[in-house]
């Protein structure tokens, strides 16, 4: 809903704009200082579907219903002059994935009263403009008792230099700072404006929201006006395909419904010159309406949008995954978590994911190795040789086959047992040493190869391995201070059964136990 749902109505609805601005032009050109609002006046009949369905008020939003409570920060910025309470209007970040709602909000707050609205894209945005839109803020509230709302899209793409430039805006009030991001912001926003504004963050839409504002698009006078019906087949896919995105649903039934329509038109096309050459009288209009999907645009039932024709429309799913921001890290995270977690169905799913955006397939393939070491380790030793020869095999044939190969590796990961036990292990000894443990090396394992090592008493005593019965020999190993310390403990899983079983039998001999 970012540019989607604001303040556009077409010519028929010039007078219902919940902010009440009924003066067209003038009410714009009264703005001083303010950039071009995208959806400000009256929406072209020929304006996306996206653009004319956008709401009005709050009340018109579809979703993010735990930002609009009565009393939250959003009803009192888009209050205006009318908000009540002594609490005055907080300066927001809007966090979210696009198509959530930010641009929206934005637009829809710019309508309260009392209220001078001003917008910048960190796009084409500096420095300059920034302290241009301070100045004349300060001017407004102290001269006409009026408070700016400054709207800054792509927020995460202003430095550290741009966003200082805000801060004494925000601070002092001067502005009422309402910022977008779909980038977590504690990465991209500076600290001095994150504890200077609240930080809102907006979730993807519910299918029962995509699926309501399809419904209504399809119905709306600024939609499809009813010249068009959605079958349950078309709706689901659409609803599917959406992603929780409000434009890319509403863009999607815009094509649908042009494929439709086209379809119509050709129908309509046919019947016509079959009815020119029909000499047996047959009432070709009536049997046309039978199959309201063959119904031209211009009749009185309206063209259904079938599922063949969101297929045509579409061709796959776009799939939401920023190589340098959240999605990156959060599928990453979540294809780990599900090969610790033995799901091996999910980790396919990430899997492709990953790689159908684009992924670095050697970074996928350096998850894996470490997912080997750390997360399957000794309950099964070969886990990580199928891991380093997928990633050699990877670089060796790329992509598209490098998939499969990449696939195999996954599989054996999640369906192998599990264990961090030396992850665990190393963690721990490192913590110790850190911690100043392990004071010295025992005498007898010292180096004793150079002059004088012997007169220092290095290697005296040292008993070689090799000549104790099984190559184990009864000796101190570890410093003074860390002589029975057990970093590694193998669980019962997998290899690591029998490996508990020796090992118990090692220390045993070599403590002398």
């Amino acid at each position: 809903m970012d540019d989607l749902f604001g303040a556009g109505r077409d010519n028929a609805d010039g007078n219902d704009d919940a902010g009440g601005d009924d003066n067209g032009d003038a009410e714009e050109s009264g703005r001083a200082g303010s950039a071009p609002r995208s959806g400000a006046g009256v929406a072209s009949p020929r304006s996306p579907l996206a653009v004319r369905m956008r709401p009005r008020t709050l009340d018109d939003v579809v979703g993010q219903q735990h930002l609009l409570g009565q009393g939250s920060p959003l009803r009192q910025l888009a209050a205006g002059s009318n908000a009540t309470g002594p609490a005055g209007p907080s300066s927001v970040i809007l966090w979210g994935p696009p198509g959530t709602g930010k641009t929206t909000l934005a637009h829809v707050i710019a309508k309260g009263p009392g209220r001078k609205f001003v917008e910048l894209s960190a796009i084409t945005a500096g420095v300059k403009d920034v302290r241009r839109v301070m100045d004349e803020a300060l001017t407004a509230r102290d001269l006409y008792k009026t408070t700016t709302v400054l709207f800054l899209d792509e927020i995460h793409r202003f430095n550290k230099a741009q966003q200082d430039a805000l801060l004494p805006g925000v601070e002092n009030r001067w502005v009422v700072l309402v910022a977008a991001t779909t980038e977590n912001p504690s990465f991209s926003v500076v600290s001095p404006l994150l504890s200077r504004s609240l930080l809102l963050t907006l979730k993807p839409l519910t299918d029962a929201d995509v699926e309501g504002l399809l419904q209504r698009a399809v119905a709306d006078v600024r939609g499809l006006n009813g010249t068009a019906v959605l079958s349950a087949e078309a709706l689901a896919h659409l609803v599917r395909l959406s992603g929780g995105d409000a434009r890319r649903a509403l863009t999607a039934l815009e094509a649908a419904a042009g494929v439709a329509f086209g379809d119509a038109d050709d129908a309509d096309a046919v019947v016509g010159n079959t009815a020119d050459k029909d000499t047996g009288g047959t009432d070709t209009a009536d049997s046309d309406t039978a199959d309201s999907d063959t119904a031209g645009a211009g009749a009185a039932e309206p063209v259904t949008i079938q599922l063949r024709h969101t297929e045509r429309a579409l061709d796959v799913a776009s799939v939401r995954y920023d190589r340098a921001g959240d999605q990156h890290y959060d599928v990453a995270s979540a294809f780990i978590k599900s090969i610790r977690g033995s799901d091996v169905d999910a980790s396919l799913h990430y899997l492709a994911r990953m790689l159908e955006a684009g992924e670095d397939p050697r970074f996928v393939a350096r998850r894996i190795v470490i997912s080997a070491a750390e997360d399957v380790g000794m309950a099964d030793p070969t886990a990580l040789q199928t891991a380093v020869a997928a990633a050699q095999a990877v670089q060796l044939i790329g992509m598209p086959e490098g998939r499969i190969v990449l696939a195999e590796a996954v599989v054996h990961l999640a369906t192998a047992p599990k264990s961090n036990a030396a992850y665990m292990g190393i963690n721990q000894a490192i913590a110790d040493v850190r911690a100043g443990l392990g004071n010295g090396i025992p005498a007898h394992l010292r180096d004793a190869h150079y002059p004088g090592s012997k007169q220092l008493g290095h290697g005296k005593g040292y008993k070689y391995a090799h000549d104790a019965p099984h190559a184990v020999a009864t000796q101190q190993y570890p410093p003074d201070d860390l002589v029975g310390r057990n970093y590694y403990v193998p669980t019962a899983n997998g290899a690591e059964r029998d490996i508990a079983t020796r090992l118990e039998r090692l220390r045993k001999i070599i403590r002398g136990t």
